[in-house]
C-alpha cells in the first residue's frame, strides 16, 4: 500500500498535459532507483517522443521544448552520474549524449543503426563506366539536353553503381518519371535481370506509384521520344501490377508485432524503391535498412518539405539535410515543375520558404486559381461548407450502373466482391475520378474545424440535395476512406471508395483498381464487407499525402496558437492542388503556420555527419 501512495503522490506532481504513458515511465524510473530529477526528465522525454521528437534537448538553443523547465549544469551532471543513464556506448534505459540530447534507448539505437547502415551503403558505391552511363542517359531522355531536365538527367546518372540514392522534390517535378528512367538504366548496367520491388508507406501511395509508372511506360513506348527497340524489353520487367505497403514488403506479422524480413531473411530484390519517404519514421527506416540486402540498391523518393512521419523522427528531412550539407552525390533535389498549370508554383514556393508577403502576392497573381478565405468562426465555416457541398452535389457522383446480368451468381444480396457487369466498372471509375478532382483537407481531425465534423456536415447537405433520408447510412454518392489495411480484400489505409447503385437499386462500394491489361479500372464490394472506414468528403492533410487533386481547399483552425499549425502542414495541404487551391483560414493563422517550421529534435543528423 505504501508503494501505491508513492505513485499517487508522484502522479500529482506530473504536468497536466502528460499522457498516462509519460506518467508511467516517470513512475518506473522512481521504482527502479532513479532520482526525482531523472523521473521528471524521463517523463518529458516520453512526452516529446509522443510529439515526434527522437530526443529531448537539455542544453543549447532547443532546450526547454514543450514547456519543460531548463536544467542547470549541475543538474545535467547529476543525470549523467545515474546508473540508468549512459552515453550510448552501452545499453542503458536512457542516453544523454555530449551535446545534451536525452533519448530513450530505443530511439538512440534506431538512429545509431540507421547512421551505420547509411555510411556502409555510401561506402559500397562502385564507379560505373561514365561514358556508358552518359550514353544511356541520352537515350533515356531522347537526346533532351534542356535546362528543365538537367537535374533529372543528373539523378539518373548519379544513381549508377550506388547502394543508396535519395531523390527529393516538390509536386510536379517529375520524381516518378526520373525513377522510371533510373530503373531502366540500372537494369541496363546490371547486365542480368535484377528483381525490382516498389513500395510506399500506405496502400494509397503505393497504388499511385504504380499508376505513375504505368503512365511513364506508355510514354516511353510511343511518341517522338520512344525508347529504341533494344531498350523496350527492360520496360516489361518493371513492376506494373503490385506495389506493396512497407508493412507487406517487410513481412509484418500482426500477431507478434514484428517484421519477418531482416538481416537473416532479407527482401528478395536487387533494387528497392520506396516512395513518399517523408512518411517513414525512425523505426521503419531502420527495419527497411536491415531488410534490404547489402548488395541491393535502395532508392528513397519523397518531398523532404512535406509533413514528417506520425511516429518519432524526421528521417527524410534529416537525411536530405545531411547529404545536402556535404554536397553528396547520393542526393538530387528536383526543382523544375513540369505541370501544365504553373500558376500555383509561386504559391507553393512561398509556403515552403515561410514567406507571408510572397504568399499573398502569389495568391493575387494566380487570380481565380488561388484564394484566401477568412473563416473566423464556425458560422462562417458552415456557410463555406454548404457552398462546397452544393458544388459536389452537381459533380456527377451518382451514376446509375447497368443492369446486372440475370445469370450472375448471387449469395444473399451481394457477394463481398462481385464481378462487375461490362460497362459498370468504367462508369464507376469515371465517378471515382470526378470525386477525386475536389477535396476538402483539414488540419484537424477532431473539433468543429476537423475532418469528422465537416464530413458529417457535407453528408447532411448532400442528402438534402439528393433527397436521401437523413438517417440513411449507405446511399448512392457516399464517399468513404478505408482506415485499416485488409489484405484479403486488397484494401488499404487511405483507399477511397464511392457507393453506387445499379439499375435494381442494389448498393456496392467501388474502388479504383487495375484491370487485367494494367489499365485503370474499378471493383466493387458490398458495404457490409468493408474493413474499418470513415467518411471521405473531408479528410485530414496527413491522410492526403501521396494524393493530388484538381481543386483542394485547406481548412485551418481559427486559433493562431493551435499546436497543429506548421509550415509543413500548410505546404503539404496546398501542394496537393494541381489547378485550384483555397486556403480557408484567417491571415494571422496562415502567418502563424508559416512562421512555425517543424524542427523535430533528435540525434540522427549529427550521427549521419
Amino acid at each position: 500500500m505504501s508503494r501505491y501512495r508513492l505513485l499517487r503522490e508522484a502522479d500529482a506532481d506530473a504536468p497536466e498535459h502528460w499522457r498516462a504513458l509519460d506518467r508511467a515511465l516517470a513512475h518506473w524510473v522512481t521504482v527502479h532507483g532513479g532520482s526525482a530529477l531523472l523521473a521528471r526528465v524521463a517523463g518529458w522525454a516520453s512526452y516529446a517522443d509522443g510529439l515526434g521528437d527522437a530526443a529531448l534537448p537539455l542544453a543549447g538553443a532547443d532546450a526547454g521544448r514543450h514547456g519543460m523547465a531548463l536544467l542547470s549544469a549541475a543538474q545535467l551532471d547529476e543525470l549523467r552520474a545515474q546508473p540508468l543513464v549512459g552515453d550510448g556506448s552501452r545499453m542503458t534505459p536512457f542516453v544523454l549524449d555530449a551535446d545534451g540530447r536525452f533519448a530513450l534507448w530505443r530511439n538512440h539505437a534506431h538512429e545509431s543503426a540507421i547512421a551505420a547502415r547509411i555510411r556502409a551503403r555510401r561506402a559500397a558505391a562502385t564507379a560505373p563506366d561514365a561514358a556508358a552511363v552518359a550514353g544511356d542517359v541520352r537515350v533515356l531522355f531522347g537526346g533532351d539536353e534542356s535546362a528543365a531536365s538537367e537535374r533529372q538527367r543528373a539523378a539518373v546518372a548519379a544513381s549508377a553503381g550506388r547502394r543508396l540514392f535519395v531523390l527529393t522534390g516538390g509536386p510536379g517535378t517529375g520524381k516518378t518519371t526520373t525513377v522510371l528512367r533510373m530503373l531502366l538504366m540500372l537494369q541496363r548496367r546490371a547486365g542480368t535481370a535484377p528483381v525490382i520491388q516498389v513500395a510506399a508507406p500506405t496502400g494509397k501511395a503505393a497504388q499511385r506509384l504504380l499508376q505513375s509508372l504505368r503512365a511513364g511506360k506508355k510514354q516511353l513506348l510511343a511518341g517522338n521520344r520512344a525508347l529504341p527497340q533494344d531498350w523496350q524489353p527492360l520496360l516489361a520487367r518493371l513492376p506494373e501490377h503490385e506495389a506493396l505497403t512497407l508493412h507487406r514488403l517487410l513481412g509484418y506479422d500482426p500477431q507478434r508485432n514484428l517484421f519477418t524480413r531482416g538481416r537473416r531473411r532479407p527482401i528478395a530484390a536487387d533494387i528497392v524503391v520506396v516512395d513518399e519517404a517523408s512518411m517513414v519514421d525512425l523505426a521503419m527506416l531502420r527495419s527497411l535498412l536491415d531488410a534490404v540486402r547489402d548488395d541491393a540498391s535502395l532508392i528513397l523518393v519523397g518531398d523532404a518539405d512535406q509533413l514528417t512521419s506520425v511516429a518519432a523522427g524526421s528521417v527524410l528531412m534529416d537525411l536530405v539535410a545531411a547529404l545536402e550539407r556535404e554536397g553528396a552525390p547520393e542526393l538530387v533535389r528536383l526543382e523544375h515543375s513540369f505541370r501544365a498549370e504553373r500558376a500555383l508554383m509561386p504559391l507553393n514556393q512561398a509556403v515552403r520558404a515561410g514567406d507571408m508577403d510572397a504568399l499573398m502576392h502569389a495568391i493575387v497573381k494566380a487570380g481565380a486559381q488561388a484564394s484566401l478565405r477568412n473563416l473566423p468562426d464556425t458560422a462562417a465555416l458552415r456557410t463555406a461548407v454548404r457552398q462546397w457541398a452544393a458544388e459536389l452535389a452537381e459533380a456527377g457522383l451518382r451514376p446509375v450502373l447497368g443492369q446486372a446480368a440475370a445469370d450472375s451468381p448471387r449469395q444473399g444480396s451481394l457477394w463481398p466482391a462481385e464481378p462487375a457487369v461490362p460497362g459498370e466498372a468504367q462508369l464507376a471509375l469515371q465517378a471515382l475520378q470526378r470525386l477525386g478532382r475536389r477535396q476538402l483537407l483539414c488540419a484537424l481531425r477532431e473539433e468543429s474545424f476537423g475532418a469528422l465534423a465537416l464530413n458529417a456536415l457535407i453528408e447532411a447537405e448532400l442528402k438534402q440535395h439528393w433527397q436521401v433520408p437523413a438517417e440513411t447510412l449507405w446511399y448512392p454518392g457516399r464517399a468513404v476512406m478505408i482506415t485499416r489495411n485488409d489484405y484479403a480484400a486488397r484494401l488499404f489505409n487511405g483507399d477511397i471508395g464511392l457507393c453506387l447503385a445499379d439499375a435494381e437499386g442494389r448498393l456496392r462500394v467501388w474502388f479504383e483498381a487495375s484491370g487485367a491489361d494494367g489499365e485503370p479500372s474499378a471493383r466493387a464490394l458490398a458495404p457490409d464487407s468493408l474493413p474499418a472506414h470513415e467518411g471521405a468528403f473531408a479528410i485530414t492533410v496527413h491522410k492526403s499525402q501521396g494524393s493530388e487533386y484538381e481543386h483542394a481547399a485547406v481548412v485551418l483552425p481559427p486559433d493562431p496558437q493551435h499546436r497543429i499549425l506548421s509550415r509543413q502542414l500548410l505546404y503539404t495541404g496546398v501542394s496537393r492542388a494541381k489547378r485550384v487551391v483555397e486556403i480557408w483560414g484567417l491571415p494571422e493563422v496562415v502567418a502563424a503556420a508559416l512562421a512555425r517550421p517543424i524542427q523535430r529534435a533528435g540525434g540522427l543528423a549529427a550521427k549521419l555527419g
